[in-house]
């Protein structure tokens, strides 16, 4: 009788088990359907006031990760082809020597934007809470999401989830070793199941404050809007 238990506990597991991977592999699938519709080039891309770039690893100096750089640069020449009129870079500042918002705004003054052109968001700690910050602390209600391939699908889905009519460039100039897309693309796999769960079942609250909005009305004004 208990071997019998014990059969059919391993074969619910493993049934239940292959049906979780189901799961994870169909939802990046259809990520992966849907953003190319919403995916443009530097050239290509809509005019918008406002691109979002989201933060990744800063080096032990301060200065940004490959990745890193590769954001940037793209918001920057999003930037210099009049695409766009504001940068918001988001991302860790949890510690005091990690600062990814502000190793992101010295690398864009240092190719050229105008320091008041930038603005900081010290908070985005996940894209969840960069896509939530965007919408609820910089009234930021549509942008041009700047990041790599393999994290746009699950940028815009998080941004249209929040409000933001988001549209994407991906920031893939540089050649990434293989097997580091491999690392990112699983990852990715995982990270996508989680912010289908945030959005639509657990709802975490990000760290928040006073509002900061970009355009104030008088701006606003200011361009004909």
């Amino acid at each position: 009788m208990l071997k019998k238990i014990i059969r059919i506990t391993i074969r619910l597991t493993r049934n239940f088990g292959l049906i979780g991977l189901s799961i994870l592999f169909i939802t990046r699938i259809i990520f992966l359907i849907n953003a190319p519709p919403q995916t443009f080039t530097v050239d290509s891309v809509p005019v918008n006031r406002v691109a979002i770039v989201f933060g990744a690893e800063v080096k032990k100096d301060g200065t940004p990760s490959a990745v890193l750089r590769d954001r940037v640069e793209t918001a920057v020449a999003l930037y210099k082809n009049g695409k766009v009129e504001k940068i918001l870079m988001s991302g860790d500042n949890r510690f005091v020597d990690y600062n990814e918002p502000e190793s992101m705004r010295q690398y864009a003054v240092s190719l050229g934007v105008p320091n008041a052109d930038i603005v900081l968001d010290y908070a985005g700690r996940r894209t969840y809470d960069t896509c939530y910050r965007a919408k609820e602390i910089f009234g930021v209600d549509s942008a041009i999401l700047v990041t790599q391939g393999f994290h746009l699908p699950r940028a815009l889905f998080l941004c249209n989830s929040f409000g933001v009519d988001a549209v994407g460039v991906k920031a893939d100039n540089y050649h990434y070793l293989k097997r580091l897309q491999i690392i990112w693309n699983i990852r990715e796999i995982l990270a996508t199941a989680q912010a289908v769960w945030d959005v639509y079942v657990e709802h975490p609250m990000p760290v928040m404050g006073e509002p900061e909005p970009i355009f104030t009305s008088s701006s606003n004004c200011a361009n004909g809007v």
